[in-house]
């Protein structure tokens, strides 16, 4: 039988042994393997193509007979229909009054006689007159409005009473009128009865047809595992024509190599690549005439993948395998494929790949700093060494001075020398360029405003011509192609750019142009934008650094040092101030503007005349941050009346300190800003806890002042916040760091604001700094002269008496004259005009001597200009012409009128001014 194991029954195996692999047509197989063979798989694939063919075929049946029993169901309705309708006496009976009565037996005859399961009989609405089941008389068949109009047609209905399929024809009378509606089908029930009856001898075909389809195909696929077991002549014929017509057709080389070294087989393909002689065959690979490179390879017999090997003027790709896990002589198998013109299609390739990639590095890296020759530099480090071995700038003077550059573009500075290799035969940066011949290439592409190519500097004569003994030496060193390119934006020549390529790097070609234009071009926006914001940001500093005190006024109180440093974004709104106060106090003060730029510069400068103005005044700290608050509360409502897009000044913060060396105290104010750091001399530093305002321009809120008593020696620290803060640091950790910083005794003024700005400022801080640093002073108690003075004219020259003695004790004689009569002056008036008490108070200092007369009245003297009828009205001019300055400061309890003298010789008396003018 057919699949069953050939073994005789002495070699059977008993149930206890293990299986044993089946025999098939003499081979010894295990099932696996049996299943795997190309006849079982052939034997299974006949099989379902068989099933299903056999199950399309039964299926194909079965929708045939109910599509003919479907067809006959129509033509039947329709017959039985049609005959009905047509009948004589159907239309007459429908005229009649009883039609029922008249047409019902008929109905179930005509039903009988055609082989339908129904007819019925309605009149134009559609109500059944008739049926063969009488219970439906009466009741309204549906869509029978086409054979109501005329029309007769058959269809499948899906509906009550049951589904069918029917025929509606109408009845007319004599005149062509419809009068009634004949309705005939065939159920669908009795449709997939008829159906039925045939599926069992479909079946029985199918079945006998797929017995018959799949002995077949086992007996083939029996005979095909036979003649397969041993591959006979004509198929080993075949066999061999099939591999031959692939080897030699395939555009790829292959070579079989014996294990001896000796050629096997070459496909033509092979024999044109490697140029192999006729007689290559049986020889070994040693003597076919190949490369070292691939001699060696093949030799070898190493695995191989896509190694390039040359071969004559062509690069191969190899590839090299064994042939021994196929096949049992060792041996190799290698493959050849031209890959010339791939490599060459490569290269292309990679140099636009390499110049798209530097173009895009060229747009990012350029133009990363809004310095000019930051920028041309930058053109420089992107194209050596990728296109270029050497690249020099030239910029106009012009143009590196921030300044609209001028038509004379033919002298131009060296900017940027960058090159691969050193040293530079080139002229070296900081030399004058002039383009003086009027060919050479820079000239040419200056007037063209295009880049220029030379591809061979050795041929350029007009080059040569503008500096012989320079291009000799240019070219000695290798340099030997040149592209130049003027650097361009908005239609004006900024200066010019030179590509050179040196030894060992191939000239120039017309692709490159390109590329050297856009990288100019790019080059000279980036360029033009540092320039342009080089100029606005030099007007900005230089504004604001004409707005900030230049150097510092002399004073006996403080030991003063100070550092300004704007942020790298462009110039801020910080600023401080050092003023000189009467009695040899000193005003120091700090302040910040919010925000960057000429706006804040402006404003910065605005409130510092502000504090100068008020300070002139000699106004209590809180009472002048005062009044500068409502200054910017002003300026703020002019700003919002004039322009409602311009820039408020609300958010500045002030610290206004007062220190007096006589008794070592500081009175502090501030708005909105930091307090200072104070070092004691034992180098101990506090942040004291003084009066906090809301910043300027807020309004509404009193500004307090906060005391202290610096001993001799201490520092103060005053700074605006980019010192403490930054984008890397809160202001704790700022605070904690400036304290460490500070934290030395005997620490000059000077030697803490290095510490202070090399211990936290970077290089280029993002805010700017305003930093103030003053060492106090005490002034000597025995150059302070005190008196109490009796509130009684007659006591004057008892007190000026003894304030002569004292400035004799001084050495200073010559001032007491002038000081005699300012005394007289001013204490005279304090006791006619004033209020008790009253007090005299004498101030030595290095420079000049101070007069100080207090009462405890807050009227002012005025200094009027006297008639020469007058008999007084003069005291106050002579004392204007005998002091240095002299004015008025009030204090908590009066005021205090000061007159100061410089020291070394009193100013001359213009004795004309005391009276009018007589006229003649």
């Amino acid at each position: 039988m057919i699949g069953r194991s050939r073994r005789s029954p002495s070699k059977a195996a008993s149930p206890l042994s293990g299986r044993r692999p089946v025999r098939s047509a003499g081979l010894r197989l295990t099932p696996s393997r049996f299943l795997g063979t190309l006849a079982v798989q052939v034997f299974l694939l006949q099989v379902l193509v068989v099933l299903v063919l056999v199950a399309s075929a039964a299926a194909a049946l079965v929708l045939q007979g109910r599509y003919d029993a479907e067809n006959s169901a129509r033509q039947r309705s329709m017959a039985a229909a049609e005959v009905f309708a047509h009948a004589p006496g159907t239309a007459l009976a429908l005229q009649s009054p009883d039609p029922t009565k008249l047409l019902q037996t008929p109905t179930m005859q005509a039903q009988a006689g055609a082989g339908v399961d129904f007819i019925s009989i309605l009149n134009t609405k559609g109500i059944r007159l008739t049926d063969t089941q009488p219970k439906l008389i009466g009741t309204k068949a549906v869509d029978v409005r086409r054979a109501v109009a005329g029309e007769s047609f058959t269809e499948v209905f899906h509906g009550e009473p049951s589904d069918a399929v029917r025929a509606v024809v109408p009845v007319t009378d004599a005149s062509r009128r419809v009068v009634g509606v004949v309705s005939a089908g065939i159920q669908i029930e009795t449709l997939g009865h008829l159906v039925n009856q045939q599926v069992p001898m479909v079946l029985g075909s199918a079945a006998l047809a797929l017995a018959l389809a799949t002995g077949g195909t086992a007996l083939v696929s029996r005979r095909l595992r036979r003649q397969t077991h041993g591959l006979g002549p004509t198929a080993m014929t075949r066999m061999y024509e099939h591999h031959d017509a692939v080897l030699h057709a395939v555009r790829e080389g292959v070579l079989i190599i014996g294990a001896d070294g000796r050629l096997l087989l070459a496909n033509d393909e092979a024999r044109k690549l490697l140029n192999l002689p006729n007689d290559a065959d049986q020889r070994h690979v040693t003597e076919l005439g190949l490369s070292p490179e691939l001699t060696q390879l093949l030799v070898a017999g190493d695995i191989a993948s896509d190694k390039v090997c040359p071969a004559g003027n062509r690069l191969l790709a190899v590839n090299i395998r064994r042939t021994t896990p196929y096949r049992d002589a060792p041996g190799l198998v290698a493959s050849f494929r031209d890959t010339t013109e791939l490599r060459a299609l490569s290269g292309r390739a990679d140099v636009a790949r390499g110049r798209l990639t530097l173009l895009y590095e060229a747009g990012v890296r350029i133009g990363t700093t809004l310095d000019v020759r930051r920028t041309a530099g930058e053109l420089a480090e992107v194209t050596v060494p990728r296109m270029a071995d050497v690249v020099t700038v030239e910029l106009l003077e012009a143009v590196l001075q921030g300044e609209e550059p001028t038509g004379a573009v033919h002298r131009m500075r060296r900017t940027v020398l960058h090159g691969a290799y050193a040293p530079h035969p080139l002229q070296p940066v900081g030399d004058l360029i002039q383009f003086v011949v009027a060919d050479t290439p820079m000239v040419a592409a200056l007037r063209g405003g295009t880049a220029v190519l030379v591809p061979d500097l050795q041929n350029a004569r007009d080059w040569q011509a503008q500096d012989p003994e320079g291009a000799r030496q240019v070219l000695a060193s290798g340099i030997h192609s040149l592209i130049t390119v003027p650097l361009r934006a908005r239609g004006v020549v900024l200066g010019m750019v030179n590509f050179w390529r040196g030894a060992g790097t191939p000239a120039f070609e017309e692709e490159d142009i390109a590329v050297a234009e856009e990288l100019g071009a790019r080059a000279a926006v980036a360029i033009d934008n540092a320039r342009r914001y080089s100029r606005e940001h030099t007007m900005a500093v230089t504004l604001q650094r004409s707005l900030l005190p230049r150097d510092l006024p002399e004073q006996d109180a403080l030991e003063v040092a100070f550092r300004y440093l704007p942020a790298q974004s462009g110039v801020g709104g910080d600023w401080f101030d050092v003023i000189p106060l009467p009695g040899f106090r000193v005003a120091l003060v700090v302040g910040d503007v919010v925000g960057h730029g000429l706006h804040a510069a402006v404003t910065m400068g605005r409130l510092r005349t502000a504090v100068l103005n008020f300070s002139s005044l000699d106004l209590p700290p809180e009472e002048l941050l005062g009044r500068l608050d409502e200054m910017v509360m002003r300026l703020d409502s002019q700003a919002d009346g004039a322009d409602r897009e311009g820039s408020q000044v609300t958010g500045a913060t002030c610290l206004y300190a007062i220190y007096d060396p006589v008794g070592g105290r500081c009175t502090f104010s501030r708005a909105g800003h930091l307090a200072p750091a104070v070092v004691d001399p034992a180098g101990r530093v506090t942040f004291p806890d003084l009066p906090l305002s809301p910043p300027l321009g807020v309004g509404g809120h009193p500004f307090e002042a906060g005391e202290l008593d610096l001993p001799e020696g201490s520092r103060l620290v005053l700074f605006t916040d980019g010192l403490v803060q930054d984008r890397k640091r809160d202001i704790d950790e700022g605070l904690t760091l400036l304290g460490a910083a500070v934290a030395h005794p005997d620490q000059t003024a000077e030697e803490t604001c290095q510490a202070l700005t090399e211990t936290l400022l970077p290089q280029h801080p993002s805010d700017d700094v305003a930093l103030l640093v003053a060492r106090t002073r005490l002034l000597d108690p025995s150059r302070v002269a005190l008196w109490d003075v009796p509130f009684d004219v007659s006591a004057v020259s008892r007190i000026r008496t003894e304030v002569s003695r004292r400035l004799r004790d001084w050495a200073l004689e010559e001032e007491s004259f002038a000081n005699e009569l300012i005394l007289s002056e001013l204490l005279t008036n304090a006791i006619r005009y004033g209020a008790p008490p009253v007090r005299v108070r004498i101030l030595l200092g290095r420079r000049t001597l101070v007069c100080e007369v207090s009462d405890g009245s807050n009227t002012s003297p005025r200094m009027r200009r006297a008639a020469t009828t007058d008999e007084g009205g003069r005291g106050l001019f002579l004392v204007s012409q005998f002091a240095a300055g002299w004015g008025t400061r009030y204090v908590a309890n009066g005021k205090v009128i000061w007159a100061e003298q410089s020291l070394g010789g009193a100013p001359a008396l213009d004795v004309a001014a005391l009276t009018d003018q007589l006229p003649e």
